[in-house]
């Protein structure tokens, strides 16, 4: 790719850009799978004449399908989805004709480790939840619940598994949901972060999470437990915080080496009154001590106008379903701000359809 005069992002480094008269040509590969695109046409069809006379290689057209991941085309914008990832997975479990339920997790899960408890199977459990991890990278919907059981990898018990299939259980409902991505006429990037304290009752650690979007379309998100014991509630948020600026710093690399550097201040959405006051107040405080190096992390891209920290409700706090199981009720109204869900009520333009399964091949090069 350097011979043909791209440049690695710094950002990303399966990433290859190359800019020419202000047009830019992007690759990313993975492995032997890649896809291109960009608004140079030209540049397009020379790399792909270069990537041809290099490698034996298949050009599989328009991106329609890539590690798994399906996608669809109509007027309202670009839908993505795993619909047949989660199908084999189905068939693999014989759970084709399951019944399917509402939440990938039960409220007020206790989920621990037993003594004495029955154990699971721990090789077929492993091979699950190694699916479910894979398959999170387009449903945010199920970031937590997997994050749940994959804390009990090493000796799952008979709850665990049962929790599993659970999740199953709701992906056999939810089978062609996913993520639309829209043109808004902007590029804005914006920031919903959550912690719930002490919410594992096992070691009294605290769950954070983050939903980054971009122009209005979520791109990231993260449900991660943390490291270590929070000792306040205002504690867990400011390292949530931490977390959810860094990825928001990371995107406007990766934006800048595109060619679309961000303008203004983002916004990162938080509903807790007392991280907040702690991040804009100068005053060094006793009781913050211990998180004195993400708070001066906070507090210098504050003052920078990088970023701003506007109270959110808890009803309207969209990160709440990375950090704890929640009703149906409010699981369905925080996905529902993000635009994830079923393609038939989110695409109004006609869809591309499909080719069969025995047309869908593993691509090589895709634009």
């Amino acid at each position: 790719m350097r011979k043909y005069g791209y440049k690695q992002s710094n950002s990303d480094h399966t990433l290859f850009l190359k800019r020419r008269n202000g047009l830019i040509t992007c690759l990313i590969i993975y492995v032997d799978d890649m896809i291109i695109t960009g608004n140079d046409k030209g540049e397009m069809e020379q790399l792909r004449q270069n990537l041809f006379a290099e490698f034996e290689m298949k050009d599989l057209g328009r991106l329609k399908y890539f590690l798994g991941i399906e996608v669809l085309r109509s007027k309202q914008g670009i839908f993505i989805c795993q619909k047949k990832y989660i199908l084999d997975l189905l068939a693999e479990t014989g759970m084709m004709d399951c019944k399917p339920i509402e939440t990938p997790m039960m409220t007020n899960h206790k989920l621990h480790m037993e003594i004495k408890a029955k154990l699971a199977d721990k090789e077929r459990y492993q091979r699950l939840v190694g699916k479910l991890i894979y398959l999170a990278h387009t449903r945010p919907d199920i970031a937590y619940a997997v994050g749940v059981v994959s804390q009990f990898m090493h000796e799952p018990q008979a709850a665990h598994m049962e929790a599993v299939i659970r999740i199953i259980r709701y992906l056999k409902g939810t089978s062609n949901h996913g993520v639309l991505f829209k043109s808004n006429g902007h590029l804005e990037i914006q920031a919903y972060t959550d912690a719930d304290w002490a919410g594992d009752k096992r070691n009294r650690r605290s769950t954070s999470g983050y939903f980054t979007l971009v122009g209005g379309n979520l791109v990231t998100w993260r449900s991660k437990k943390q490291k270590v014991v929070a000792l306040s509630s205002a504690e867990a948020e400011f390292r949530g915080i931490a977390r959810g600026l860094a990825e928001i710093l990371w995107i406007k690399k990766l934006l800048t080496e595109l060619g679309l550097p961000p303008k203004g201040t983002s916004r990162m959405m938080c509903d807790n009154k007392a991280a907040i006051q702690i991040s804009e107040n100068p005053v060094q405080h006793d009781r913050t001590k211990h998180v004195e190096i993400d708070r001066h992390f906070i507090k210098e891209k504050l003052e920078a106008g990088i970023i701003e920290l506007p109270f959110v409700q808890l009803e309207d706090q969209l990160a709440d379903i990375l950090t704890k199981a929640v009703n149906g009720r409010i699981f369905n109204h925080c996905l529902g701000k993000l635009s994830f869900g079923d393609p038939t009520t989110q695409l109004e333009g006609s869809v591309e359809k499909k080719k069969n399964k025995s047309q869908i091949l593993l691509p090589k090069i895709q634009r």
